[in-house]
C-alpha cells in the first residue's frame, strides 16, 4: 500500500465544485496531497487544494496531461472526457471509477439499457435519436402520454428532465438524442450510498427518503432514515448493491430508487460520486460520505456507515427573481436552533434554483428534526445584494 499521509503521493480531482470542496476537508484531515481541474477559475475547490488548474473537462489534452501529473485520479463531476481517462489507464495510471463504469453511466440512455442487460429493476423505457424520432413516436400512438422526458446527455439539479402530458409540452425540449420512461406512479424517491473499494469490499449506507420541491424539481429534504418498513430498507439497499457489483464501481454509487404504490423497488438513476442525499452524513454518520469516497479510492478499510443520529439535509438554493453577488439572508437566526449546521459552498454569484449550500439538522427524533427543517426552510433565504 502506497503511503498516502504527509507524503508525495499527488491524488486529482476532475470537478472543483463543492463536492470536490467537501471532498478536500477529508484529504485535509488525513494530510493528503490535492490537483484539482476546473473550468470555472471562482471553482468552489480553489481554496483547499494543494494546487488549482483552470482548465475544460472535457478537452483531451488538458485532462491526459493533468492526469500525468497525479499518482491516482477521481472525480467529482461525471462530464469528463473519457478517451483521455481510458489512455491514462492504458498507461497504468489509477482511475477510480473507471472509464468503463464512466462510459455506463455518463449517458442516460446507455445507462438505462444497461440496467436492462443486466436485470435491474427499472421503469419501461425507450431510446429515441433525436427529438424528431420522439415526435414520429407520439404521431405513430407508440407512445402514450403521460411520459417522462430525459435527455441522454447534459441533465444536472432538475435541468434536461420533464414530464410530458401533451403534445405541447414537446415543444420546448432539447433537440438532442433523449429516453422516454414510463411515469411510475411511486410513494417515495429514495436513495442509497454504496461503497466499493479497489479490493471489491462493498458496503451500503442507510436509505435515505427524498422530498422534491415541485416547481424546481430539485431535491428540497433528504431525510436519515427513511420513513419506511424495515423491509422496503432491506429490499433497497439490497438493488443498491446489485446495482454496484453490475457497474463494479470504484468509489462512491449514489443509487437513486423509486418505492412503488406495490413496494417494489426501481432504480431511477446513479451518480458515480458522493452525492447531494449524502451531506447529511457529514454530521449524522460515523464515516460521511466524503470520507468513505477516499477510502475506497485508496484501497484503506471501508468505515462505520451507520448514523449516529437522525439527520436531515436542507438544499440552499438561489431564490427566485436573484441574479449576482450573494448574500444569505437570516443565516444568523438559524444557528440559534439546535443541532443545526450550514455548509456555504463559496459559489459568489446566485440565481434561481442554482445549489449554494445546504443545511443540516441532527436530532435523535427524525420527526422533530424535520420540524426544524422546516423552519430553517422558511427563514435562511439565498438571495442577491
Amino acid at each position: 500500500m502506497t503511503d498516502y499521509f504527509s507524503s508525495d503521493f499527488t491524488l486529482g480531482i476532475l470537478g472543483g465544485g463543492q463536492l470536490g470542496k467537501m471532498l478536500l476537508y477529508e484529504t485535509r484531515k488525513f494530510d493528503i496531497k490535492t490537483h484539482v481541474l476546473d473550468p470555472s477559475a471562482e471553482a468552489p475547490s480553489r481554496i483547499a487544494c494543494d494546487y488549482f488548474e483552470q482548465g475544460n473537462l472535457m478537452d483531451y489534452d488538458t485532462v491526459y496531461a493533468f492526469g500525468k501529473k497525479v499518482d491516482v485520479l477521481t472525480i467529482e463531476i461525471e462530464t469528463v472526457n473519457l478517451d483521455a481517462l481510458e489512455k491514462l489507464e492504458a498507461e497504468g495510471k489509477k482511475v477510480y471509477p473507471s472509464s468503463e463504469t464512466l462510459r455506463n453511466i455518463q449517458n442516460k440512455g446507455t445507462q438505462k439499457q444497461f440496467y436492462k442487460q443486466h436485470t435491474i429493476p427499472t421503469s419501461p423505457f425507450k431510446v429515441y435519436k433525436d427529438k424528431y424520432d420522439l415526435n414520429e413516436a407520439i404521431v405513430r400512438k407508440e407512445l402514450h402520454f403521460p411520459f417522462v422526458w430525459k435527455s441522454c446527455t447534459g441533465g444536472y439539479d432538475g435541468k434536461g428532465v420533464s414530464i410530458i402530458r401533451d403534445a405541447e409540452d414537446v415543444i420546448p425540449l432539447a433537440e438532442g438524442a433523449c429516453i422516454a420512461e414510463k411515469l411510475i406512479p411511486f410513494k417515495n424517491e429514495l436513495a442509497v450510498i454504496v461503497a466499493r473499494s479497489v479490493s471489491g469490499a462493498v458496503t451500503t449506507y442507510p436509505v435515505v427518503e427524498m422530498e422534491f420541491h415541485p416547481d424546481a424539481n430539485q431535491v428540497e429534504y433528504v431525510i436519515c432514515p427513511a420513513r419506511i418498513s424495515d423491509g422496503v430498507a432491506e429490499k433497497a439497499r439490497a438493488v443498491a448493491a446489485q446495482v454496484s457489483e453490475a457497474f463494479e464501481h470504484v468509489g462512491l454509487l449514489a443509487v437513486e430508487l423509486f418505492q412503488t404504490e406495490a413496494d417494489e423497488i426501481l432504480v431511477n438513476e446513479v451518480a458515480p460520486r458522493p452525492h447531494n442525499s449524502g451531506h447529511y452524513s457529514i454530521e449524522a454518520s460515523y464515516t460521511n460520505q466524503f470520507e468513505q469516497h477516499l477510502r475506497a479510492i485508496l484501497d484503506l478499510p471501508l468505515g462505520n456507515t451507520d448514523s449516529k443520529v437522525g439527520g436531515i439535509m436542507v438544499n440552499l438554493v438561489g431564490a427566485e427573481g436573484h441574479t449576482g453577488n450573494v448574500t444569505y439572508e437570516n443565516i444568523v437566526d438559524i444557528l440559534k436552533l439546535g443541532g443545526v449546521t450550514p455548509h456555504i459552498y463559496g459559489k459568489k454569484q446566485t440565481r434561481p434554483f442554482r445549489k449554494m449550500g445546504h443545511v443540516t439538522i441532527v436530532n435523535s427524533d427524525i420527526a422533530e428534526a424535520r420540524k426544524v427543517a422546516e423552519q430553517v426552510k422558511k427563514t435562511i433565504k439565498v438571495i442577491s445584494k
